[in-house]
């Protein structure tokens, strides 16, 4: 990945990258970081790892691409505006870890409701 470091490209590792920077994104790259595409023809971009659709999107200048995506075709600098937990693929997997354990909470809670429910039909037949 190139990252533009006083107005010179050099080429650098990805865990370095801090929101603000700039990077060039080129076709076979995965996207290092969320970023947002500055001036440049449009890029096509396989999302595939965050939303699981297998055809290629159309980003333009100014719109948003997302790590883990990976450059189909075009070339383009972008502005990193987030990485690491902060980005969209990560919020998103701690969003669907979450709302696993609600519903694993939630059959945990149905399953005690209906044994005390039984224990209380059975008392109740006892009578």
């Amino acid at each position: 990945m190139f990252l533009s470091l006083y107005g010179h490209w050099s080429e650098q590792d990805a865990a370095i990258l801090v929101p603000g920077d700039i990077i060039n994104i080129k076709l076979g790259e995965i996207i290092p970081a969320d970023a947002c595409l500055l001036e440049g023809d449009p890029l096509s971009v396989d999302q595939s790892a965050l939303t699981g659709e297998s055809l290629l999107v159309t980003k333009n200048p100014t719109d948003e691409v997302f790590t883990r995506s990976t450059v189909k075709k075009g070339e383009i600098e972008a502005v990193v505006i987030a990485t690491g937990v902060h980005t969209f693929l990560s919020k998103a997997a701690h969003l669907v870890d979450t709302l696993t354990k609600l519903d694993t909470s939630r059959k945990c809670l149905q399953q005690l409701v209906t044994s005390a429910f039984s224990q209380l039909l059975k008392t109740y037949d006892d009578y």
